[in-house]
């Protein structure tokens, strides 16, 4: 009985370390894309990312997606969808706003997702928030607002904000429509093979930009941001999420997403240099804040399930 119990203790503590490997994946993604700004174009990375990914999935999903052809058929349109908004105006989006931008403030904005999501729910499903939710978003948008006005807010309506951050708000806002799909159609096909599809779908989506935008070529420089961009991000990442959604729940496995701008500004210190200021402290403290409290309707629901 002790070693069963033990085991399980194990199981769970173990369980905890998986959405924290796949939000140090993506916030190193986020410096990396930073990094590789300066020597490769956000088409030419955004395509050979999705490239990669591709050619590394292939030999294990191929057969597997031939077998399933009649389930992928049967739900073309909305993987269509997804890979659209998962993958190519949300990241596409992202490496753009790089090259305009630093990583800690792309961290920062990226933490937005569940308060978005919030809202996007509100206008597809119906979704009507609680007033936490409301109030915990309003705190956010302001602690959002001040990190890109660098702590001035007249300078913020001067200037019109960054292009970077703006940019980099809408990809936000895009991978929310994209977390919303996945639930409204809740698609009953295996997570693999729905990866895979999207991916192809990505691809196809590159290629008008890619005729007419052209390539850069790979190089010293920017191969290696190629290669972690197209496995780790792409690929381990997501499944560690998916597996650690499986076995400590959705909910529980959420909150880990607010450590990415921690993870991504100690990062981007190391390794660009950048710098983590005082309005930075402040404006993520507040967006931090309103996030949890936006998320609060779920332990009040869980408590009263346990209650009844």
């Amino acid at each position: 009985m002790v070693q069963g119990m033990t085991q399980q203790h194990k199981t769970v503590w173990w369980a905890f370390t998986l959405p924290l490997l796949a939000v140090l994946i993506w916030s190193m993604n986020i410096t990396v894309t930073r990094y590789v700004a300066d020597y490769i174009s956000p088409v030419s990375i955004s395509f050979y990312r999705w490239l990669v990914a591709f050619v590394v999935l292939t030999p294990f999903m191929l057969g597997k997606v031939w077998r399933e052809r009649q389930l992928v058929l049967a739900h073309w349109k909305q993987l269509a969808v997804l890979g659209a908004f998962g993958m190519v105006l949300y990241q596409g989006l992202g490496y753009s706003a790089a090259h305009y931008t630093t990583a800690t403030n792309m961290g920062i904005i990226n933490a937005f997702i569940p308060v978005f999501t919030i809202f996007v729910s509100m206008l597809m499903l119906k979704d009507i928030p609680n007033r936490f939710a409301v109030v915990g978003s309003m705190l956010s948008f302001a602690g959002l607002l001040y990190v890109m006005a660098q702590g001035n807010f007249s300078q913020l309506v001067q200037s019109g904000g960054h292009l970077g951050d703006v940019m980099m708000v809408l990809a936000v806002f895009f991978y929310a429509f994209y977390g919303v799909f996945l639930k409204k159609w809740q698609l009953q096909i295996p997570l693999l093979i729905s990866l895979y599809v999207q991916i192809i779908f990505a691809l196809l989506y590159h290629l008008p930009f890619v005729l007419y935008l052209g390539l850069d070529a790979i190089d010293q420089h920017n191969v290696s941001s190629v290669l972690y961009a197209g496995i780790f991000p792409s690929l381990i990442a997501p499944l560690v999420w998916m597996l650690a959604v499986q076995m400590i729940g959705p909910n529980r496995t959420s909150i880990f997403m607010n450590l990415m701008p921690v993870c991504t500004a100690i990062i981007a210190k190391l390794w660009l240099g950048e710098a983590w200021t005082i309005y930075h402290s402040i404006g993520g403290l507040v967006i931090l804040s309103g996030i949890l409290l936006a998320q609060k309707k779920e332990s009040i629901l869980k408590t009263a399930k346990l209650n009844t």
